[in-house]
């Protein structure tokens, strides 16, 4: 597989002052330099991450992961080494950054997306797309100083992911975020691992990294410690580095990782994508896999939760049947539901894959997806419907 990004013993040191001579008067006085001691941010870290995969860096506050991608998105140099990138990059690194904030969101999509190298004519004809993403038309031509932290997210990610790029570096900014649109964030980048582009991710969600990521990096104090799967790299870290037992964060129960879920689909009754769905409309529930090689009879399994916790529902594959063989390669397999007959209300789906004796995990994934049911006919009260009619 055809590497994206080639990370090449890439080193990047800071200056430490011990104290700063302010004035050239300060300098006189003193007759001698300000004194300081270099810090390594980075040294001497190399891997190398596989197009059409999402990549996960990992570690503690102040390890370097963000410096890392900073220097891959070219806002840093390195001091040593070199990282080279294939296609067109995009990076959502900083709260804001890239934004004036005297200017409107309008002429701040112009301005970012022209920093991100597209043309006036590409912003015009994508400028709707973006909004209608961010979800902010009615402040568009607000300055930006007045926006909240989360409209410079909706907004910085909606013209970031609008640049068409192969290669998209994400850092800790989608935790700002509310959860409808870390859930819209989750599906357009599960749309962009469908299309074979590649996601660099920095967080320190790492339930979310072990759903996202095919592999994880693991830097501490500007090392590199580890690169591999992503539940080795956070196994590791959680217990070597952290002391934490990982069972004790329900995160790391060890999957086969034969299959992987990749995201989920609502399909309406016309076959074509829906964001919400009423009381008694017809769905269906694609959800998307990468098989690692060729699994026979694994299970799929889907449960439905409330938005207060309570188990909806529960089902897989083997309740009705259905024997699989799956060969390498990406894929999706379907749950239609002929009527869903839940009250309105938020409801989140979470996905699993066991093997044929339904005894070991294959790859498990809570909140795979979440949406909105709104109220339908017939109208009901609690969490289901009977679905049933009256008659006198």
């Amino acid at each position: 597989m055809t590497a994206a990004v080639v990370v090449d013993h890439v080193s990047k040191r800071y200056r430490l002052y011990h104290e700063r001579n302010q004035s050239l008067k300060a300098s006189l006085l003193r007759g001698r330099r300000a004194r300081y001691e270099d810090f390594m941010a980075l040294n001497d870290v190399s891997f190398e991450i596989k197009e059409g995969t999402a990549f996960g860096l990992i570690g503690e506050n102040g390890s370097g992961k963000s410096t890392m991608l900073k220097c891959m998105a070219r806002i840093l140099r390195p001091d040593g080494g070199s990282i080279t990138t294939r296609g067109k990059l995009s990076a959502l690194l900083e709260l804001g950054a890239g934004f004036h904030p005297e200017l409107s969101g309008r002429e701040n999509v112009y301005l970012n997306g022209a920093i991100l190298g597209l043309s006036r004519r590409e912003i015009d004809a994508r400028f709707d797309e973006i909004v209608d993403f961010s979800g902010i038309e009615q402040f568009i031509d607000a300055p930006v100083k007045n926006y909240s932290s989360g409209m410079y997210v909706r907004l910085g990610f909606a013209v970031a992911i609008n640049v068409d790029p192969a290669v998209l570096l994400i850092d800790e900014v989608l935790a700002v975020g509310d959860q409808e649109f870390q859930n819209k964030c989750t599906e357009k980048i599960s749309q962009f691992r469908r299309e074979g582009r590649t996601i660099v991710v920095v967080s320190h969600a790492l339930s979310s990294v072990r759903e996202l990521c095919d592999e994880v990096a693991l830097i501490e104090h500007g090392r590199l410690i580890q690169v591999g799967p992503a539940v080795d790299t956070i196994d590791h870290y959680l217990t070597e580095i952290l002391s934490i037992d990982p069972a004790t964060l329900g995160i790391a129960r060890r999957s086969t990782g034969e299959i992987q879920l990749q995201g989920v689909e609502l399909l309406g009754e016309s076959g074509e994508p829906v964001g919400s769905l009423a009381l008694g409309d017809s769905v269906t529930f694609r959800f998307h896999f990468n098989a690692l090689k060729p699994v026979s009879g694994p299970v799929f399994g889907m449960s439905l939760t409330s938005s207060d916790g309570v188990l909806v529902t529960g089902t897989n594959s083997r309740d009705q049947g259905l024997s699989l063989e799956i060969p390498t390669g990406l894929g999706w397999i379907d749950l239609a539901v002929p009527r869903l007959l839940v009250s309105s209300g938020k409801y989140h789906v979470t996905g699993t894959i066991y093997d044929t004796t339904q005894m070991t995990p294959i790859h498990e994934v809570g909140d795979l997806h979440a949406f909105d049911v709104a109220e339908g006919n017939p109208k009901t009260s609690g969490i289901t419907s009977l679905g049933g009619t009256w008659r006198a």
